[in-house]
Parts: C-alpha cells; sequence; structure tokens
C-alpha cells in the first residue's frame, strides 16, 4: 500500500514540475544567486567596518559594543540589498502559487504537511543575548573581549543557565502542578 502512495507522489511531483519547470527553476536560480549574493554582501561589509574604523582591525580589541555594533550593521546592509529582493521574490511567489488551481495545489504531495520541525537555532542566540545583557551589567561592555578571563566567561554563562532555569522552570513548575491538580480532580 505505501509503494503505491510513494508513485502517486512520484507522479504528482513529475507532473507538476514537467508544467511548471521554469518557474520552479527560476526560483532555484533565484535562491541561488540570493545565497551567493548574501555571502559577497557579508564579504564587502566586513572590509567596510574595518576601513571606516566602524570595528578595529584585530579581534584582540573588539568589545561587546563593537559586536553588536557590527552585526547590527550588517543585518541591515544584508536585509537592504539582499532581503528586500528576496521578499519581492517570495511575493512573487505566492501570487503565482495562488493563481494555481486548487487542484495542483491540493495534490496528494502538497496536501500533506509533516509533524516535525526543523528549528533550534533560536537558543544559542537567545544565550549570546543573556550573555550580551550579562556584560552590560557587569560593566564591561568597552573592555576588550580579549581581556575576558576563563572564569568570567565561564561564570557567566553557569548563571545564564541559572537565570533561564528560573525564568522558565517557576512558570513550568506551576503550569505542571496545576495540570496535575486539574487532571486529579477530574471525575471519571
Amino acid at each position: 500500500m505505501s509503494g503505491e502512495a510513494g508513485v502517486e507522489n512520484g507522479s504528482d511531483w513529475k507532473k507538476f514540475l514537467r508544467k511548471h519547470w521554469r518557474v520552479v527553476a527560476s526560483f532555484v536560480v533565484a535562491g541561488i544567486l540570493a545565497f551567493i549574493g548574501a555571502i559577497y554582501v557579508f564579504l564587502w561589509f566586513v572590509k567596510d567596518a574595518q576601513s571606516t574604523n566602524l570595528v578595529p582591525k584585530t579581534l584582540g580589541p573588539w568589545t561587546m559594543g563593537h559586536v553588536v555594533t557590527f552585526i547590527l550593521h550588517l543585518i541591515f546592509w544584508e536585509l537592504v540589498i539582499i532581503g528586500i529582493p528576496a521578499i519581492i521574490g517570495a511575493v512573487a511567489g505566492w501570487q503565482w502559487w495562488r493563481r494555481l488551481p486548487a487542484e495542483e495545489k491540493e495534490s496528494h504531495f502538497f496536501g500533506r504537511r509533516s509533524r516535525t520541525t526543523g528549528g533550534s537555532g533560536g537558543v544559542s542566540v537567545l544565550l549570546w543575548i543573556a550573555f550580551a545583557i550579562k556584560v552590560f551589567i557587569d560593566g564591561k561592555w568597552n573592555e576588550p573581549i580579549s581581556t575576558y578571563t576563563l572564569d568570567y566567561v565561564v561564570g557567566s554563562l553557569i548563571s545564564i543557565l541559572i537565570w533561564v532555569a528560573v525564568i522558565i522552570g517557576i512558570p513550568a513548575a506551576i503550569a505542571i502542578v496545576w495540570w496535575i491538580r486539574h487532571e486529579m480532580n477530574k471525575k471519571p
């Protein structure tokens, strides 16, 4: 039975790609160009940031202020040069998708949703933001990162993990206790 479904899904894909190969190829090429463009914008910005003294040329004297400023400026230029054209392309693709007949959009392959998610990059970003806040609170914002000792970095990370455990753990514990009480009070 699963072999028949696989053949049907394969034929749906083949039909879709045969009918719309130019549009699909255009979006693949646009994605590749956007990726390459993002790399070039990054390389351009790194050279420009050093030549305009936005950041020091060597990494030793960088401060958290330099890191945050560098990242914010980089995000701005990536959005302006690559992000806006990519958003326009995505809107064009969405408009194209909306104009497709319903039977093409609701084929066997496109109609199913996966229950899996591919995420989990957000935790490291949140920990980095927490580390930046800790450095600011400790008054080391404008000190070169090369002067941070290993004890300071490890101690900061441990305290950040404790903060996260308290911030997430207390509401989670309250929710679990509430759920258990709710379940225990249910009448069969």
